[in-house]
């Protein structure tokens, strides 16, 4: 269920009307115009959400320590994340090493943020073999060097 929308003018203008929105809704989106949304939602609920992904964690972590453990990743993660059915077989295999490494890394630093940052970079990738056209442009040889690439904060 998408989390209610809520500009975040409204939480301090009206404190206590907004957050009595929590009542009938898992969290509300706080709408800010020059940054980032962020999410409340009562601390109780918070809790039990850090559990349940603490305790998948810890299940999946287990699993792939156990034989045959990426193989059974390999064939179920097409089931969770059926973008993957564009990736060739080397691809996959890569994307499920990669997935076990950051995984066992990320759960040793207690920080799940690599694991999503490595499966929108694979998203993306799968995208582009997705698109003949795109898969075409990138994947061709090209000539030469492209010049110098300018600094980030540089760029005209």
């Amino acid at each position: 269920m998408p989390a209610e929308e809520v500009p975040f003018t409204e939480l301090i203008q009206q404190p206590t009307s907004t957050t009595g929105r929590l009542v009938g809704s898992r969290s509300l989106r706080l709408r800010r115009r020059d940054a980032d949304d962020l999410v409340l939602m009562t601390a109780d609920r918070a809790e039990r959400e850090g559990e349940v992904i603490d305790l998948t964690t810890r299940i999946l972590a287990g699993l792939l320590r156990e034989p045959g453990g990426a193989d059974l990743v390999r064939r179920v993660l097409p089931r969770a994340l059926p973008w993957t059915r564009f990736l060739p077989q080397d691809a996959m295999d890569e994307l499920v090493s990669e997935f076990i490494a950051t995984g066992h890394a990320a759960v040793t630093v207690n920080n799940l943020a690599p694991i999503s940052q490595m499966l929108v970079e694979w998203r993306h990738t799968a995208e582009v073999y997705a698109d003949p056209e795109l898969f075409a442009v990138l994947s061709s040889p090209h000539e030469g060097d492209f010049g110098p690439v300018p600094a980030p904060d540089t760029v005209a």
